[in-house]
């Protein structure tokens, strides 16, 4: 579907992105370092902002990360066979998905009252790890 021009096009352009979103956080994180070494006290907004940016690379992150199986899901559909498969990159991103999934959840707080707060705050990244899992393993029912 994809042609050669495109898919180079359609790389640099995800690259340039990211780019970008390492930028972002790499200011953010000096501003926030910068706050702290002044002791100057937060005002809500900047915390909401580089709150907000947190939570922007979680689902951007979360985007690209379930983005990247499909290519390999359609090209194994379309020719029918899993050859040039590396199934040991696939059983080891199934395991640290798996740990890092549970990981998320282990560390959900005892009360009842956070437990919805922390779901909502980890969210990209448990959609993350346990979407990929979801997809590593329709790869791997390929191969069986």
């Amino acid at each position: 579907i994809l042609g050669s021009k495109s898919l180079k096009n359609f790389c640099v352009s995800w690259i340039i992105v990211c780019i970008a979103l390492c930028v972002i956080l790499a200011c953010q994180l000096l501003l926030r370092s910068q706050d702290q070494s002044t002791v100057i006290e937060r005002s809500s907004s900047s915390l909401d902002m580089i709150e907000m940016s947190g939570f922007i690379c979680g689902y951007v992150s979360c985007v690209f990360y379930l983005g990247s199986r499909f290519p390999q899901l359609y090209k194994n559909f379309r020719r029918r066979s899993t050859e040039g498969t590396s199934y040991l990159l696939f059983a080891l991103a199934m395991m640290g998905n798996c740990a890092y999934g549970v990981s998320l959840v282990l560390k959900m707080p005892a009360s009842e009252s956070f437990q919805t707060l922390y779901f909502l705050h980890h969210l990209p990244w448990l959609i993350g790890s346990f979407g990929v899992l979801f997809l590593d393993i329709f790869v791997s029912f390929f191969y069986l």
